[in-house]
């Protein structure tokens, strides 16, 4: 099992409503990417300065499937919305059991 996640720092500008315009489209590309597993999308609560917005758990049978996961037009829409809304963010992908 190969695990992305993904956090979000996004732009003061229109924040929260971007926030929840991401968290959806995030969340839909379960119905339309056919090698994506589960996702998992959550809004973080906490006020220290090192926080991110929001994170993205999503989980792929292999790495393969993850790679194909990044070039479906699905989630390329939705890459490019967030490149617009965010400041930055950070990647990690791991193998798991």
């Amino acid at each position: 099992m190969i695990v992305h996640i993904v956090f979000f720092k996004f732009k003061e500008e229109q924040k929260k409503e971007n926030i929840e315009q991401a968290k959806e489209m995030l969340l839909s590309l379960s119905n339309s990417v056919p090698t994506l597993r589960s996702i998992e999308v959550g809004e973080n609560f906490a006020n220290e300065e090192r926080a991110m917005d929001i994170s993205l758990i999503a989980r792929f049978d292999t790495k393969e499937d993850l790679q194909k996961y990044a070039i479906h037009p699905e989630h390329l829409k939705v890459v490019d919305f967030i490149k617009q809304v965010t400041e930055y963010s950070k990647v990690v992908d791991y193998e798991t059991n």
